[in-house]
């Protein structure tokens, strides 16, 4: 099966997403860099290798219209609901047999050599994590045969812990392979740090 490459993707209405980001440069700023965040990943995330899907939330914007954000001719799919590890968990096992991959619309730096070994790495592990520098990740992967197992919680999302949960969730005898580290755009001083330009 075609391995999938979700990206979990807000919608960029202003004031829907990047809330932090907002408090620290101000909602009309902060709803620019989304959507200049969002086509970026659009565009890097596409691959002969794997197929690009769209995971939308929330759900009334799965057909909505953002030109020149989210590319029209992705496919979309909705998150669904629950907190981040239930959709997320349901998005690894929705494939079937197909290897999925999921990150966020938030990396500046994501380079489409990263996914590409994101999905190399799931041939010989069960899970791939692309750590962040704030203690989450970037990107999470999971072979089928470890998606129809996994149980992501108890997990404490958006925080500091966040990586070290999920690892505490997952059987200690599986092989997990990590990429390398990068920084998300969450707030005023880690888009000060960015290459977003």
């Amino acid at each position: 099966m075609r391995p999938k490459l979700l990206i979990f993707a807000k919608s960029p209405r202003m004031g829907l997403a990047k809330t932090r980001l907002a408090r620290g440069v101000g909602v009309v700023a902060a709803w620019r860099t989304k959507r200049r965040l969002d086509a970026f990943t659009c565009r890097v995330a596409r691959s002969t290798g794997w197929e690009t899907l769209l995971a939308v939330a929330p759900q009334k914007d799965l057909r909505a219209r953002f030109p020149g954000v989210w590319s029209s001719d992705l496919r979309r799919i909705g998150q669904g609901q629950g907190d981040l590890g239930q959709r997320m968990s349901r998005m690894l096992v929705a494939f079937g047999r197909a290897p999925v991959c999921i990150i966020g619309s938030d990396l500046p730096d994501l380079r489409r050599a990263d996914l590409a070994q994101a999905f190399k790495a799931l041939k010989r592990s069960d899970v791939v994590l692309g750590p962040a520098t704030d203690g989450g990740y970037w990107l999470i992967g999971m072979a089928p045969r470890a998606a129809r197992r996994a149980r992501l919680a108890p997990v404490r999302w958006s925080s500091q812990h966040t990586l070290a949960d999920t690892l505490a969730c997952l059987p200690s005898h599986w092989r997990v392979n990590f990429l390398r580290e990068l920084e998300d755009v969450d707030d005023a001083a880690s888009l000060k740090r960015s290459t977003l330009r």
